[in-house]
């Protein structure tokens, strides 16, 4: 494998995954990448591993090439794993983060801060055609806070104070937020596979 196709047009996450493919001298494409314009997927799975192999699948399919994608998002104890898969459109709006945000602290109104635990959850699928298609998963675990706080990130960064800090996930840098995120603990467990994929194509 000597190019990937990152199902991705986010170019924060794309250059993400490129420095991580850069050390095994792997090229790693996003669809900002293709000169044609793929649809989108639609995510119809009902868990983030469906969702991220229906990406990965479909492109790759497509274009005969391996694909990567990821889903994730925010699991909440007191609210049965909600919003999950449906994080990016929790309020009823697509990317709403606003909206998400305030129905949470809605639903969370008198939850004691012992029961307000949560983590956010990344799972990656990368499918090469032909080939079972491979899932490595990644959580970052933490507390949701009873107020917003912060201005940096996305999503629920602003309510997501994870474990063994004291700040949310919207008031710590980008580096910061990078060294224990979901995905890059997702990320990071491809690299055995990686290694053990290339010692077998030698």
């Amino acid at each position: 494998m000597e190019q990937v196709l990152i199902a991705t047009r986010n170019a924060g996450k794309a250059a993400e995954f490129k420095q991580f493919f850069s050390r095994y001298q792997i090229t790693a494409l996003s669809m900002l990448d293709l000169e044609e314009e793929l649809p989108d997927v639609e995510e119809t799975g009902v868990t983030f591993e469906e969702n991220a192999a229906l990406k990965a699948e479909e492109i790759s399919s497509k274009l005969g090439i391996p694909v990567l994608a990821d889903d994730s998002g925010l699991m909440i104890d007191a609210l049965y794993g909600e919003p999950g898969v449906f994080s990016a459109r929790y309020a009823g709006t697509d990317k709403n983060d606003r909206a998400n945000i305030l129905k949470v602290l809605q639903k969370l109104q008198g939850v004691p801060e012992s029961e307000r635990t949560a983590r956010f959850v990344c799972v990656i699928a990368l499918s090469k055609p032909g080939e079972k298609t491979v899932f490595r998963t990644g959580y970052c675990e933490g507390n949701i806070a009873e107020e917003q706080s912060g201005e940096n990130g996305f999503g629920y960064d602003p309510i997501f104070i994870p474990s063994d800090q004291k700040k949310t996930m919207a008031e710590l840098t980008a580096e910061e937020k990078n060294r224990i995120s979901h995905r890059t603990k997702a990320i990071e467990q491809f690299d055995e596979w990686i290694k053990g994929y290339k010692e077998g194509q030698a």
